[in-house]
């Protein structure tokens, strides 16, 4: 099955958004330069320590992203956000809190009709983050689990 992964463009400050969300989310983070790279020649000089591609991995998170603007610019939206399914409350606590920083809280977390802890919130870089945590699907996700042994 295809999977889709988010790629976020950054306008110089990719490696400073990607660490920080490292910081939040964990995982492993691989950075590579236009510097490091084979068009490192064809680039201008001021263009040497952006970042080409980077790549934060954890489990099966993937989360991607490049300060490689279009010629037509960089536009921010609200058109796009990132949605992370957490496993546990402590988890989306832990991770609201963390994201959320030097941002801006826009719906802080609480329950919902569908059963779920959710909330969202514009980070630093100005992306939006959308955060849920089922809590029926995990107490069912119990019961199976309890029942099979």
């Amino acid at each position: 099955m295809a999977q889709i992964n988010s790629y976020l463009t950054f306008g110089g400050n990719c490696r400073e958004a990607m660490t920080f969300y490292q910081s939040c989310l964990g995982g492993e983070l691989m950075l590579q330069t236009v510097g490091e790279s084979p068009l490192s020649k064809k680039m201008p000089k001021k263009m040497k320590d952006c970042i080409l591609h980077g790549t934060l991995t954890k489990n099966g998170l993937i989360l991607m992203g490049s300060d490689m603007v279009p010629t037509s610019g960089l536009t921010k939206g609200n058109s796009v956000s990132l949605c992370i399914n957490c496993d546990s409350e402590e988890e989306i606590k832990t991770l609201y809190k963390a994201l959320s920083k030097g941002g801006n809280a826009n719906h802080p977390l609480e329950d919902t009709f569908w059963g779920a802890l959710f909330g969202d919130l514009t980070d630093k870089f100005e992306n939006h983050w959308l955060l849920n945590y089922n809590k029926n699907h995990n107490q069912q996700s119990k019961i199976k689990h309890y029942e099979n042994n």
